[in-house]
């Protein structure tokens, strides 16, 4: 698992463009399996713990409104600077967290390689 992790992580870094940082996370219990960062002040781990408040927000508004389908493919949140993406895998288990540079991000690209890996993480973890 640690392998597919690290190599995942190396994967998104050497091929997102504006890449910042990501994050593996279990969303029952919050625990993060992997985190990365090229930016020494940036820490994913923390980013992620709170970013999972917002996928359980939605899954919780998600359930409240009564939608019949009740899968997150992902979350996306702009900000002036940074893309961070919330991408749920299949199953509903696990989440990654990606933080891009909003000037170099290739958002076809990088929803590409997630798509890739989130059914991977399903099946691996």
């Amino acid at each position: 698992m640690s392998n597919f992790l690290k190599q995942f992580g190396d994967d998104l870094q050497k091929n997102v463009p504006g890449f910042i940082a990501v994050a593996v996370a279990e969303i029952k219990s919050g625990i993060s399996y992997h985190t990365q960062s090229v930016v020494s002040d940036f820490d994913p781990e923390l980013a992620s713990a709170f970013n999972l408040e917002v996928v359980k927000a939605k899954m919780n508004a998600i359930s409240a409104l009564g939608l019949k389908d009740q899968s997150i493919d992902n979350i996306m949140i702009t900000l002036s600077s940074q893309i961070h993406i919330l991408d749920v895998s299949e199953n509903g288990e696990y989440f990654i967290y990606l933080a891009v540079d909003s000037t170099r991000a290739n958002l076809g690209m990088t929803k590409s390689i997630l798509n890739k890996y989130k059914r991977e993480i399903a099946l691996k973890l």
